[in-house]
């Protein structure tokens, strides 16, 4: 049995795991979406000027949205976004050819491999760890806020119906709510305190953040400005239903849980059972492989595999 695949599996799992190492020594624990305290509190605690403090989540929230046109990233744009990455484009990509590289001294010490092969396998290791690092940390990121929001929502009602003006219930919110609904409500705090309209401000944020929810909560909080109302009533029934979808978003995800696994592994059970060939009997192709319908043979079962792993994720993706 060759080690090689082993190794190849080690180095891209090392490489994986460089890349939170070094997003945690660069910017701190800080950027820990599990801390307790938010990102903009601790900051503010560390004695920074406000204002410096709003500048500094403000380019964080904006750096990585649309018009930067640099090879590679545009492909992982989206999720840096999202992911609301401390990492700038410029150093994301310096992160991705570091890990690359890291990446080609393993296997040059750890294969035999030629060195073509090893600055291609490089290259898709340092991509593909940072692809799925950002990938991971997106999901993360939306996951808390979907559950935050409702959480975020109440006790705004609550701090209205003791007569608190809204702009004081946003600023309860960024101080008593983790991260990451917690800095982006401080953003929107620090923005009204230096004179941003509060409709606006939470607007803007709900295209950064792009869900849906947050765009019922700036939608609701624009239409009682202009056309009065109570708001505390209003902000309650959005939470039930945000609660609601929430609940209802759950339930859809259980129910194709069995679906998502069952295509996923039948789109890697024969990557698998190929590999576990490869290393158990490594010339078991070698008769076939000379053939003419070898390729031919690869590629159509190549569609077959991908053809199924997109049709069981348009399945399984239900909008709700």
């Amino acid at each position: 049995m060759s080690p090689e695949p082993i190794i190849y599996g080690a180095i891209f799992i090392a490489v994986l795991m460089m890349v939170e190492g070094l997003y945690l020594v660069i910017f701190g624990k800080s950027i820990r979406l599990n801390s307790r305290v938010n990102r903009r509190i601790d900051l503010l605690e560390k004695g920074n000027d406000r204002e410096k403090v709003l500048e500094t989540l403000r380019r964080e929230r904006e750096q990585h949205q649309g018009g930067i046109s640099i090879p590679l990233y545009s492909i992982i744009q989206k999720k840096a976004h999202k992911a609301n990455i401390a990492f700038s484009p410029k150093a994301l990509i310096l992160v991705m050819i570091g890990l690359s590289g890291a990446a080609f001294v393993g296997l040059t010490f750890g294969t035999t491999a030629s060195f073509q092969i090893r600055v291609g396998v490089s290259i898709v290791m340092g991509f593909g760890a940072v692809f799925m690092w950002l990938n991971k940390k997106a999901k993360t990121r939306m996951s808390l806020i979907e559950e935050q929001l409702p959480d975020a929502v109440e006790l705004m009602v609550r701090s209205l119906r003791v007569g608190h003006p809204f702009s004081s219930a946003v600023n309860i919110v960024a101080q008593e709510v983790a991260d990451p609904l917690g800095s982006e409500f401080g953003i929107i705090a620090d923005e009204a305190s230096y004179g941003m309209e509060i409709t606006e401000s939470l607007a803007k944020m709900a295209e950064t953040i792009d869900m849906q929810d947050m765009r019922f909560l700036a939608v609701a909080v624009s239409i009682q400005q202009k056309s009065g109302g109570n708001l505390a009533e209003i902000l309650e029934g959005l939470a039930k239903v945000i609660r609601a979808r929430f609940k209802l978003f759950r339930r859809v995800k259980a129910i194709t849980a069995e679906a998502k696994w069952s295509g996923m592994f039948l789109s890697l059970f024969p990557l698998g059972a190929l590999i576990a060939i490869n290393m158990m009997q490594p010339d078991y192709y070698d008769a076939v492989m000379e053939t003419e319908y070898f390729i031919p043979a690869v590629l159509v079962v190549a569609a077959f595999l991908a053809a199924n792993y997109f049709f069981m994720k348009m399945l399984v993706n239900i909008k709700v």
